[in-house]
């Protein structure tokens, strides 16, 4: 069983925030949900977590209605810090996990668990107002999944981290993911998202105009992309000229290129030798997510249909059609 997200639209006044939302999140998945600043996507949060009403569609988890289930079903980091600024952490995370129904010794054995698994025992007996922003966030994340809940929603959860702190949520996404947690999450950090995402959906302006899982939405794209490494020549060349192609990526051990849906890339390394160029590399390769994220965006600004679409994958990584036509305004 699964959260459903069916067909969820929502207006404010005159502006349609969400506009037949819909897609699936599976037990033990990561599920992206990118977009846009205003693009809908902290909405969309807010009405699954039944902060906001929607004026149509609904929102289920293992088959029944998100209104009916225990606070403690779900776990929510917002993108505005929400920790009390002069309250010790140790304190406010044991207060957190109360109104979850933990008991305070247990409360407070997760907490220091956590703290150590940040490297921020040290932080414990300080207030809130005293920390950097990167570990007030992750402070507001073991804020999140103390009381280990079945759902976790996160609006942009890298917000003010390093890399190397990126890394440590990375490394407890997978965990939880592994322990057949439902993660969401957004953000605009497409190489995190690339790296943890098992499925996506891409929102703009209040619609989906991507989604599914993130290997079958790359495939379906029909761009081809290559890699190839040319001996004395960073230019490429004729290739670079190539009707279609476009160079997304240039280095000192060669050169990325994208090509239009039929071109053939193994024709690219064929020109390249009958052109008499060296070539000392060549490979095949999908698209970024970024590309497609920002490709999608830019067809639903010029009025293009949803690709593949607009499909939401479920559990079993089938998909079903979703979304509506015509222009819209988004809020977030």
């Amino acid at each position: 069983m699964s959260l459903v997200v069916d067909g969820l639209t929502k207006r404010f006044g005159p502006v349609v925030a969400l506009d037949g939302v819909t897609w699936t999140a599976a037990p033990g998945q990561v599920f992206g949900f990118l977009g846009a600043n205003g693009a809908g996507k902290t909405t969309a949060m807010r009405v699954v977590l039944g902060i906001l009403r929607p004026d149509a569609g609904r929102v289920t988890w293992q088959g029944r209605d998100t209104h009916s289930l225990p606070r403690r079903t779900w776990g929510y980091l917002p993108e505005e810090r929400g920790l009390y600024p002069r309250m010790r952490v140790a304190d406010q995370l044991a207060y957190f996990a109360s109104l979850h129904g933990l008991l305070p010794a247990d409360a407070r054995r997760r907490a220091g668990e956590w703290l150590e698994r940040f490297r921020i025992t040290d932080l414990a007996r300080r207030r809130a107002d005293e920390l950097s922003k990167g570990n007030q966030q992750k402070v507001q994340f073991i804020a999140a999944v103390l009381h280990e809940p079945s759902v976790l929603l996160m609006d942009e959860p890298f917000t003010g981290l390093d890399p190397v702190n990126v890394g440590l949520l990375r490394d407890a996404f997978l965990e939880l993911r592994d322990a057949g947690r439902t993660i969401v999450f957004s953000t605009h950090q497409m190489e995190a998202a690339e790296a943890l995402c098992d499925a996506v959906a891409i929102i703009e302006r209040g619609r989906i105009v991507l989604a599914g899982p993130l290997a079958e939405v790359r495939r379906a794209s029909g761009a081809s992309r290559v890699r190839i490494a040319v001996q004395g020549d960073r230019d490429l060349g004729p290739l670079a000229s190539r009707p279609g192609a476009v160079v997304v990526r240039r280095g000192v051990d060669g050169a990325e290129l994208t090509l239009p849906a039929g071109d053939d890339p193994r024709s690219v390394l064929a020109d390249a030798l009958a052109a008499g160029l060296q070539v000392t590399a060549f490979e095949l390769a999908e698209p970024t997510l970024e590309e497609l994220f920002v490709r999608s965006v830019a067809r639903a600004r010029e009025g293009g249909a949803p690709e593949i679409g607009a499909r939401a994958a479920d559990a079993n990584g089938r998909a079903r059609a979703t979304g509506s036509d015509g222009p819209i305004e988004g809020l977030a």
